[in-house]
């Protein structure tokens, strides 16, 4: 299997994943295209100037979708791993979404478990 390694740091959302993520068609979509029922909100990352071709790499290949109800938009994700943690990144398909941000989902709030903080810096290996 391929991946690639994207490199970015965290910082805090406006909730809007949280909200998203309760929506029960989006939560069902999920936890059978990722295998696991996430955690109500979003690690958001704003990736490195030396991973913003691998982001935009991500727009152009395969993967799995996330098809919305009337009146929402559709996201491709993906699964990934931030070290042994099991996590997805989702992109949403919005037009005006920044192109140097990525939103990561897991069973886990993600956060807590690897003691993240605003400006952290992480890797996010992303699997093809």
């Amino acid at each position: 299997m391929k991946e690639i390694k994207i490199n970015g740091k965290v910082f805090s959302g406006k909730g809007g994943g949280k909200n998203f993520l309760k929506l029960p068609w989006v939560k069902q979509q999920i936890t059978t295209k990722l295998r696991f029922t996430p955690f109500l909100g979003t690690l958001n990352i704003q990736i490195s100037r030396d991973s913003a071709g691998k982001r935009k790499l991500l727009e152009n290949v395969p993967s799995m979708m996330v098809y919305p109800a009337e009146g929402y938009f559709k996201g491709k994700i993906f699964k990934a791993t931030i070290g042994t943690v099991e996590c997805g990144i989702v992109i949403p398909e919005v037009v005006g979404y920044p192109k140097d941000y990525i939103e990561i989902i897991a069973p886990v709030n993600l956060r807590e478990k690897l003691q993240l903080s605003d400006g952290d810096e992480i890797t996010v290996t992303v699997l093809l």
